[in-house]
């Protein structure tokens, strides 16, 4: 029903395939539910999205405020590009930067990305403070534990996977 509706919405395709950096840095392709207009990076490039970014379809902003812009990730989970928990995959272009920026950004590799993850549920997601992200990526995967996930993953649904981020970029 939500690809239908997306694609009602604007008579684009109901998908957005995005390759972004995984376990061991590989690359992988990342399937959600299109939530901004076709040629939103046309002008821009690769920008990460702002909240009430223009770019948005009225569908996206509703996707994107209720988490269900991510629900074909499930794909990438059964595929193996993925886990349910992790940090959050970045794009190439945003990779190469952090790492130069961030020491000790490449730890988040050495863990599969996740749909969800510990900097998510405390707030720390897109436009964010990039040192606070990878602080709660490196915790949790040094801390890594069933018991860790589980609490991500019922913290995600406590809190929702909502927009709702922390400021302080």
């Amino acid at each position: 029903m939500i690809a239908i509706a997306v694609r009602i919405s604007d008579g684009g395709s109901a998908f957005y395939r995005q390759v972004r950096i995984g376990l061991n840095r590989r690359r992988f392709t990342i399937i959600k539910f299109r939530s901004m207009r076709e040629d939103a990076e046309r002008d821009l490039g690769p920008i990460w999205s702002v909240p009430g970014d223009p770019r948005c379809t009225r569908i996206g902003y509703c996707l994107r405020r209720s988490g269900l812009d991510e629900l074909p990730q499930l794909w990438n989970v059964l595929r193996g590009d993925m886990s349910l928990v992790g940090p959050r995959p970045e794009r190439p272009e945003f990779t190469r930067e952090f790492r130069k920026e961030q020491r000790g950004y490449d730890i988040r590799h050495t863990v599969r990305p996740g749909i969800t993850g510990y900097a998510q549920i405390h707030g720390w997601r897109g436009y964010t403070s990039l040192e606070e992200r990878l602080r709660h990526d490196i915790y949790y995967v040094r801390n890594w534990s069933l018991a860790l996930d589980l609490y991500v993953l019922v913290m995600t649904f406590v809190r929702g996977w909502s927009e709702k981020t922390r400021s302080g970029v």
